[in-house]
């Protein structure tokens, strides 16, 4: 187990080189630049060319990819251009409310659709079967800025249960959760369903109603953990994308984050901030994927072996 680990930790470094070049280049080829978010109007053009060679943009793409990529093997983010604060101190101080945020609606998300993908699965091609999944399809269609816009209206405004923003207490999390989260069950209850249905056919099932087993223990106690191995595949990408489905909501309920942090840093193209925002999300999407695999073989050995 531990040389698999190694091996697919060992397998993400050429993909983290990948995604570094990605984030560099996408940044660099937007249209704008930080200078012009902190020249003074009426500059002249000698001035904002003393400011770009202090800060390095004009030199070529190469040399600032490599300049930035030597900083980051050392963990040095650089500094904010306009915050004028080390981009590991931004990041250090909004991480714990993404983490915070993620982590809430991964686990809203997965128990909830876990329940109703088993309720779905043991109720195949019934009314109940095709409403419940009717529902939460139509669902995980709503934009996410949508209807955070709608959870602030009603919940926090028209009802006054929750706090319209911020993150002072528990309460101001509930409807970034709600929002975040419902928009992930309908995929982990779609998955749950087709694998405890797949798992259904499978001859140890036919032994357990042979051997007099109730229905219900056959699926919540046997089929549904031989149904967990895509599920667990799905929740390990699901970091991510949670953590990615953040960004926007966190800037909707005016939530510190890295979602705030990189929308405002996006406007003012402050470039060291955006990277070192953009880094740790794939950082958290590489580190989601290798949790998922390990996770895998741990539950089916025969994973591992072929890999061996």
């Amino acid at each position: 187990m531990i040389s698999y680990f190694a091996r697919r930790l060992l397998l993400l470094i050429p993909v983290f080189f990948g995604l570094s070049v990605v984030i560099f280049m996408i940044i660099h080829l937007v249209p704008g630049d930080p200078i012009d978010h902190i020249l003074q109007i009426g500059s002249s053009p000698e001035r904002k060319a003393e400011l770009m060679a202090k800060y390095g943009f004009d030199r070529p793409l190469l040399v600032q990819y490599g300049i930035w990529l030597g900083k980051l093997m050392q963990g040095d983010l650089g500094d904010a251009i306009i915050l004028k604060q080390p981009v590991a101190a931004l990041i250090a101080q909004n991480l714990p409310y993404s983490l915070a945020l993620g982590s809430a609606a991964l686990v809203f998300s997965t128990l909830v659709g876990i329940a109703i993908g088993a309720l779905a699965a043991m109720a195949k091609d019934s009314l109940f079967d095709r409403a419940l999944m009717g529902i939460i399809l139509a669902g995980s269609t709503v934009p996410s800025f949508w209807l955070g816009l709608m959870m602030i209206l009603i919940f926090a405004v028209e009802l006054g249960w929750f706090p319209v923003s911020g993150a002072k207490n528990w309460q101001a999390m509930v409807l970034p959760v709600l929002t975040i989260g419902l928009g992930g069950i309908a995929l982990v209850a779609r998955v749950t369903r087709v694998a405890m249905l797949d798992a259904a056919r499978q001859d140890f099932v036919m032994m357990l109603h042979a051997k007099g087993v109730s229905r219900r223990d056959i699926y919540l106690r046997h089929i549904l953990r031989h149904a967990m191995l895509p599920v667990v595949t799905l929740l390990g990408l699901k970091i991510g994308w949670i953590l990615g489905g953040a960004v926007t909501i966190e800037f909707v309920f005016a939530r510190p984050g890295l979602g705030s942090l990189l929308i405002t840093s996006l406007n003012q193209r402050d470039y060291p901030v955006v990277q070192g925002c953009l880094l740790m999300l794939g950082i958290a999407v590489m580190l989601g994927t290798l949790l998922a695999d390990v996770v895998q073989a741990a539950i089916d050995p025969r994973i591992r072996d072929r890999v061996t």
